[in-house]
């Protein structure tokens, strides 16, 4: 076990191998799951003035006792009411601006109107500024919102567009090719021979790269022969990462390293001190990033989740691209673990996480029904029930 790779190494060896993309720029309205270029400044304040946090009326804290004369009305996108002098109120609404000499707000549930004349029927609040959203109390102009490489989710866009931005600066999807090889495959779907087996793996690895900034290209289903393959991998040349399945091993009909080296790749590492997905394999053609994945569906399915996702989010620009562990008490006892780290299929809910009996790497129907890998580092010791053990959601 002393030749295997550890698996940070091999992530980070794996990503010494890549480069950050360029940036372009996009529309907020298409910039959904992209990776800031560059550091989200404030171009406004936000809020831009004193507005209401609630509807009711507009006071100064000196009068909070009341009664007020309402002098008028402040709604949301309207320029406010003049000025307030002594014992004087103004209808206002929620994301109003307050008028002049305001500084509270008194809640409409708490008043009763009679005509002009605005009276409490519940204790306002003593606090000075009640139900005011104060002038830049959410960002200031220039303030650094979000940092480079952060995740554009829905509410970072949100933040960008409030903060003054149409268009944004996001690294670049890389080009992924996912090649899936072996006489065995057919296309999904298709009735099959004892000898045969549908092709799942690519499309499992497409899915999973679906749900990320990357584009894909499939092709699928290559024999296993050295023509055909070199071919393949040639054509896919032009994508920033070409990541096959299966055929990385050293069997005689294990041709994915051979015909990277024929192509005149150079191999970084291959095999990884981590179970499943030992056999993984990863270098360089040209400029293109080569990743090779084992054919078993869960080694493939664990080493995608360790190698190609990171690989992805680092040249798509995030600054948190490795895989993200969380802990839950364990539902059993567990093992002491050997010298490779493992990832064990598992399913977590509300009262801890429990490994599948099976962990056959061949069995989909397992994986299918887990929601978390359970890992298990190098020389782990046992872990009683209910004790705290690291995993990573899928």
């Amino acid at each position: 076990m002393s030749s295997l790779l550890p698996l940070d190494e091999a992530q980070q060896r794996l990503i010494a191998l890549a480069s950050r993309l360029p940036a372009e720029s996009l529309s907020v309205h298409d910039a959904l799951g992209r990776y800031l270029a560059s550091d989200l400044i404030a171009r406004r304040e936000q809020p831009a003035a004193d507005m209401s946090a609630m509807d009711g009326y507009a006071i100064r804290f000196e009068d909070r006792d009341g009664p007020w004369t309402m002098i008028g009305e402040c709604a949301a996108g309207s320029p406010p009411c003049r000025a307030l002098q002594a014992g004087e109120t103004a209808r206002i609404f929620t994301g109003a601006l307050l008028p002049d000499g305001a500084d509270s707000v008194v809640m409409q549930e708490n008043v009763a109107a009679d005509g002009a004349t605005i009276r409490l029927t519940a204790e306002p609040s003593p606090a000075r500024g009640r139900h005011v959203r104060h002038k830049g109390g959410d960002f200031k102009r220039g303030e650094n919102g979000l940092p480079a490489g952060s995740l554009l989710n829905p509410a970072a866009l949100g933040q960008a567009v409030i903060a003054g931005y149409g268009d944004l600066s996001v690294g670049k999807r890389p080009r992924v090719a996912v090649v899936s090889t072996g006489d065995e495959l057919v296309a999904p779907g298709t009735e099959t021979l004892p000898h045969q087996i549908p092709a799942s793996n690519d499309v499992m690895v497409a899915s999973l790269l679906s749900g990320m900034t990357a584009e894909t290209r499939n092709l699928s289903r290559i024999p296993d022969d050295m023509e055909t393959l070199c071919a393949a991998l040639e054509s896919a040349r032009d994508c920033d990462i070409i990541v096959t399945i299966g055929g990385a091993s050293v069997g005689d009909h294990d041709l994915v390293g051979p015909a990277f080296e024929r192509l005149g790749a150079d191999i970084d590492f291959y095999k990884i001190a981590m179970k499943p997905g030992k056999p993984v394999m990863a270098g360089r053609l040209g400029k293109t990033v080569i990743l090779a994945l084992p054919g078993n569906p869960a080694s493939a399915f664990v080493a995608a989740t360790l190698f190609l996702l990171p690989l992805v989010r680092f040249m798509a620009g995030a600054k948190t691209y490795l895989p993200e562990y969380h802990k839950a008490p364990t539902s059993e006892a567990l093992p002491a673990n050997g010298p490779r780290a493992e990832f064990l299929r598992a399913r977590i809910d509300q009262a801890g996480i429990m490994a599948f009996n099976s962990q056959d790497s061949g069995k989909l129907s397992v994986l299918a029904a887990s929601n978390a890998l359970l890992y298990r580092p190098i020389h782990a010791p046992a872990a009683d029930v209910g004790e705290m053990v690291p995993y990573i959601g899928i």
